[in-house]
């Protein structure tokens, strides 16, 4: 059994899998997944689970280099920016980039995967960039 909260196969076999620079994204209930991008849909009711949730339980497995946020998140104000911003505050989350919402569904399409989570807040998306150990 796992040691890690993380508990997710789908999940955990994908955070074992990136390398160095790989986009990992963690999504709304309608951030739209890009044709060919792998989706781990963990959304089981609107608000279940929450942006914040999914986010903490990735940080447990993931070594995050650096993060992509879009510029609308800041304007909307979503609850998951306060999670994201603690995250940020201790280091967890490394550089910030910010985008244009329109970008950063560009961006997706050079994801890895994308975990779509219950959140039913606009903009509460976070594209995570992976680090390594070493």
């Amino acid at each position: 059994m796992k040691k890690t909260p993380l508990l997710n196969i789908a999940l955990s076999r994908l955070i074992a899998s990136l390398g160095h620079g790989d986009i990992l994204v963690i999504g709304d209930a309608g951030l739209p997944v890009p044709p060919g991008v792998e989706l781990i849909d963990l959304a089981l009711t609107p608000g279940t689970p929450d942006f914040a949730s999914v986010l903490r339980a990735v940080l447990c497995e993931m070594q995050v280099e650096s993060h992509v946020l879009a510029d609308e998140m800041f304007a909307a104000n979503p609850p998951a920016l306060i999670t994201v911003e603690q995250c940020h505050a201790r280091a967890q989350l490394g550089a910030r980039t910010r985008l244009s919402h329109a970008e950063f569904k560009q961006l997706c399409c050079g994801a890895r995967a994308m975990v779509r989570s219950g959140e039913c807040q606009s903009y509460s998306n976070i594209a995570l960039i992976a680090g390594v150990t070493f």
